[in-house]
């Protein structure tokens, strides 16, 4: 499974946030910033703080894709 967190863009959109006013909030590391941006794996603080912020639930902010989405057996 991989990562995705494509939600937590949209919703900094809606909010008309810039990932740097995120990364300012919540005192995250500019390397954490740039794995969200990468989909990458990041610590399960990390998220809470963002959840926490932006007042939302895990979900809203990533989902997980099997890797074989989009290819057929």
């Amino acid at each position: 499974m991989r990562v995705s967190y494509n939600k937590l863009w949209k919703i900094l959109i809606d909010k008309n946030m810039k990932k740097m006013d995120l990364l300012e909030a919540i005192e995250m590391s500019p390397n954490t910033l740039a794995k969200l941006g990468r989909n990458e794996d990041v610590s399960m603080d990390v998220l809470k703080r963002i959840c926490a912020y932006l007042q939302c639930d895990i979900g809203d902010i990533m989902e997980m894709i099997p890797e074989n989405e989009g290819t057929q057996a």
